[in-house]
């Protein structure tokens, strides 16, 4: 009996021992429970804009082409002119006394010039009977010509001086608006100085600065259109027609002006515009909120869910831009796709999800 028992002993615990060592069973993997986003591709929609202020495309700065002091000004900034209006006037009093010395010396002139010339006829007459010398007609010959080359100086002279004083008035040589008013009545001015600028109304552009890493954008075919902050509702199109060769030194941007084409009443110079360049030929993209983004290594990457298997695997994708919402993935997705949009790094390649009902497409 003793006996017995002695060898059981050892058995059960070789038995205890063999069930110690077994494994217990693994607990089933957590299942995570995600929010995601169905893929939709789409063409790229977002335009780049940029804002500037709308310009005349020509404005010239006036100024009198004679120097002497303002007596009147005859405009204000803001006023419609047309061609051949009054903008100012100079004191024409010493213009008016150089016209007419100008013309007293014409008058002296022709006196000498008809004396010579009546000399040369007689002087010719007594050559031919042979009563003087070739030498001495030659004289008189020569006093005619220089009579009649004074006559033709002081003809010149007079109405030079009359066309200066004609300059004593300041006209407008095309129709526009003043723009600015740099002189006032009372003033003395140089020849040239400028006194208004005037805008011509027949063609409006818009001027805007542009970065350079954007320059190439803007030499590429496209669409322009042009808002106005004060008229949201009213869109134009709009062509560029000049991009500055050079950058500014101050600010390093590249002035690119844009010719309104369409434009109607409801644009005035100084009114704020936005530029919107839309590309021809937008790529398709596919838009996912910045919190869907995954760093893999230095490549951007998403968790895209497989609806079979419920596990989750990690996609490297090329990125189109950023914004302060979203971005836009070009290439490594697929339309109908589920991508994870929130918590990307809690997971780990093979993970089983769960997708939330509330989740937001």
């Amino acid at each position: 009996m003793r006996l017995s028992i002695s060898i059981r002993l050892p058995a059960l615990v070789l038995l205890a021992l063999v069930a110690g060592c077994e494994k217990k069973p693994e607990a089933p993997a957590a299942v995570r429970p995600v929010q995601v986003v169905e893929v939709v591709l789409q063409p790229d929609e977002q335009d780049t804009s940029y804002t500037g202020d709308i310009r005349a495309r020509w404005e010239s700065a006036l100024g009198f082409r004679v120097p002497g002091k303002i007596v009147a000004r005859s405009v204000e900034v803001g006023t419609h002119v047309r061609r051949g209006d009054l903008l100012a006037r100079l004191d024409p009093e010493d213009q008016k006394l150089s016209a007419e010395a100008a013309r007293q010396q014409l008058l002296a002139a022709r006196s000498d010039y008809e004396q010579a010339k009546a000399d040369l006829a007689r002087y010719r007459d007594l050559f031919t009977k042979g009563f003087i010398s070739a030498a001495e007609f030659d004289r008189r010959k020569t006093a005619f010509d220089t009579a009649a080359a004074r006559l033709e100086q002081s003809t010149a002279q007079l109405e030079l001086n009359r066309n200066q004083a004609a300059y004593t008035q300041l006209r407008a040589d095309q129709d526009g608006v003043v723009t600015a008013v740099q002189a006032e009545a009372g003033q003395v001015v140089a020849a040239g100085q400028p006194i208004v600028r005037v805008a011509r109304l027949e063609e409006k552009e818009v001027a805007v600065n542009v970065p350079e890493n954007r320059l190439a954008e803007l030499r590429a075919p496209q669409e322009v259109d042009i808002t106005l902050w004060a008229a949201p509702g009213k869109t134009f199109k709009g062509r560029i027609r000049e991009i500055s060769p050079s950058a500014d030194a101050v600010t390093r941007t590249y002035t690119v002006k844009v010719t309104v084409l369409d434009p109607d009443a409801t644009v005035q110079l100084g009114m704020t515009a936005n530029v919107f360049l839309r590309e021809a030929a937008r790529p398709t993209v596919a838009r996912l909120p910045l919190t869907a983004l995954f760093q893999k290594g230095t490549e951007p990457a998403v968790w895209v869910v497989d609806p079979r298997t419920g596990q989750v695997a990690l996609r490297p994708v090329q990125i189109g831009r950023y914004t302060q919402d979203y971005v836009t993935v070009v290439s490594g997705l697929q339309a109908g796709e589920l991508v994870v949009r929130a918590g990307v790094h809690k997971l780990t390649e093979g993970d089983r999800v769960r997708v939330r009902a509330d989740a937001s497409q």
